[in-house]
């Protein structure tokens, strides 16, 4: 278990420290079977077995969340895919954004393993579930992919193409609960142009409704790989 500080944005903004104690990781979470076998087919491409079940909900140390704005990774086979983050607390439900950086040469061979390998990058700012229940769907994730100076768009869509949070929460915890202290990722979108490493990950989540947005970003640091 270790702390992290976030800010409250909500009529006001508050800080809040909580006792983070759970990672998960929720794949093909996709609402569409359409676009979730299009991801699977995009990592299979890449040697990528396909998931026993969908959704699965893969194990990460809680200490792999980070809110520095860089990271260390060994090697280049590494890259970052922007989700939504649900942290459960006394009862209540925070919606914030994260970056499941992922190690995609040892994805390969064992998925959980990939999971751990790398730091999982997570914003500071935070919304009350509560305030954005009721247009979820509508609710934009976007990345950008920064390479040799180039800003590409990454990944983008809306939340109506992931399972709604009560059925992941279901599906996932034993009493349909999401339990105080974790922290869940809730899915991802394909890559457009394909799964490929940056130099820099910029990812936000936009609300069109309430008119603000949680932004973040990280540089990525290679370390080498010598043997």
């Amino acid at each position: 278990m270790f702390d992290l500080t976030f800010t409250v944005d909500a009529q006001g903004t508050t800080p809040l420290t909580l006792a983070i104690d759970q990672l998960v990781i929720a794949g093909w979470t996709g609402r569409d079977p359409v676009a979730r076998d299009k991801h699977i087919a995009e990592l299979e491409a890449l040697g990528i077995a396909r998931p026993a079940t969908t959704p699965i909900y893969y194990r990460a140390s809680s200490r792999r969340l980070t809110q520095e704005d860089s990271i260390e990774v060994c090697g280049t086979e590494s890259s970052g895919e922007v989700e939504f983050v649900l942290i459960g607390w006394q009862g209540r439900i925070f919606v914030g954004l994260g970056s499941d950086h992922t190690d995609r040469k040892v994805e390969t061979y064992n998925v959980t393993v990939s999971k751990q390998m790398c730091d999982k990058p997570i914003a500071p700012v935070l919304w009350e579930l509560d305030d954005v229940a009721d247009h979820w769907d509508r609710l934009i994730l976007r990345s950008y992919a920064c390479t040799a100076g180039k800003r590409e768009l990454y990944q983008e869509g809306t939340l109506d193409a992931m399972l709604p949070v009560d059925e992941l929460i279901k599906r996932g915890f034993d009493g349909d609960r999401l339990p105080d202290g974790c922290a869940m990722f809730g899915g991802t979108f394909a890559a457009k142009g394909g799964i490929r490493p940056a130099e820099r990950f910029e990812f936000e989540l936009e609300d069109p409704v309430l008119k603000r947005t949680i932004r973040h970003a990280y540089d990525v640091m290679i370390l080498p790989v010598l043997g």
